[in-house]
């Protein structure tokens, strides 16, 4: 059995609507990715989650998932006529035949080497090294499976620098992979923040998988309140939040209250040409310095005053 892939060039302005178009017309998936991907044009776009506009790349490709009989030509004449195109945009048809979609996604997860003794392995593979610490994760709905060089720089930070014992608050935990592996590493008792109701079952999922006991572990939303303000009073050794730049900022006033007196701070989720302004706010509070960088991502490290 075979699909039609239907990929349309297009520009921005037309992106949105486009999109509508091909999904009322029965494609069972659409996808908006750069024209210029891979080339020396190619434009790394970042979300942001504020009111600032929102970009995206100036040529676009639209790919169009249909089933393998769909009539593509009178499918793209009901598209200009629909979305109002001025003339028949530039398109071209692959096919391609079906798989083993699961096994082929979790072909492109394989474990994770953070250090010597720290491994991201998910539940379908083996683990390489089972004298190590392994914190079993696979990819789900919620950020963070290890991957990401944000992700991995937090790790890298939390396996040389937990001693044992301490509190940890990940704020923004997402899959709860920073909290999970403070615990594992030795972190006495972890609370994980997210805004996300299924980060936060994420998050539980993934603790349990884990063998984190509940009393040592604990993950919920920002609307629990009366948690909220329990691990925002200065109850956190250590407060990790690997965000984004932006919503760093915002929320430097809380992250400092839930700090205790010379604890550390770890922040990432910034792009390196942003750190400097992201320190600065914390400098309020916190001896700031730039721990290190790696992929054009940048770890901020701080001690409360």
């Amino acid at each position: 059995m075979f699909w039609t892939a239907l990929i349309i060039e297009a520009s921005s302005a037309h992106t949105e609507v486009l999109n509508n178009v091909l999904i009322e017309l029965g494609a069972l998936s659409v996808d908006t990715h750069d024209a210029d991907a891979g080339t020396q044009h190619e434009q790394p776009l970042f979300e942001q989650f504020d009111d600032s506009p929102k970009t995206t790349w100036p040529n676009v490709e639209i790919t169009a998932l249909f089933e393998e009989t769909v009539d593509v030509t009178a499918i793209m004449q009901i598209v200009v006529q629909n979305a109002q195109l001025p003339c028949l945009p530039v398109y071209r048809i692959k096919k391609i035949e079906d798989q083993d979609w699961v096994r082929l996604t979790q072909s492109q997860f394989g474990p994770i080497k953070i250090s010597s003794r720290l491994w991201i392995v998910p539940s379908w593979h083996q683990i390489p090294d089972p004298t190590a610490t392994n914190l079993m994760l696979d990819p789900g709905l919620a950020f963070g499976t290890g991957s990401h060089p944000t992700t991995e720089l937090c790790l890298a930070w939390l396996d040389e620098n937990l001693q044992g014992g301490e509190q940890v608050l990940d704020y923004g935990c997402g899959s709860g992979i920073l909290a999970i592996a403070a615990l594992k590493l030795g972190a006495g008792h972890v609370v994980g923040v997210d805004i996300d109701p299924h980060a936060v079952e994420s998050s539980i999922k993934n603790a349990g998988q884990n063998k984190c006991g509940q009393n040592k572990a604990e993950f919920y939303s920002v609307d629990n309140m009366a948690k909220a303000d329990q691990t925002m009073n200065g109850w956190a050794d250590i407060v990790v939040a690997n965000i984004l730049a932006n919503p760093l900022i915002m929320l430097a006033p809380l992250l400092m209250r839930a700090s205790k007196s010379n604890g550390r701070i770890v922040l990432s989720g910034i792009l390196a040409e942003q750190a400097k302004e992201v320190e600065q706010v914390y400098q309020q509070w916190f001896k700031m310095h730039l721990a290190r960088e790696q992929g054009g991502w940048a770890l901020l490290i701080g001690i409360r005053k």
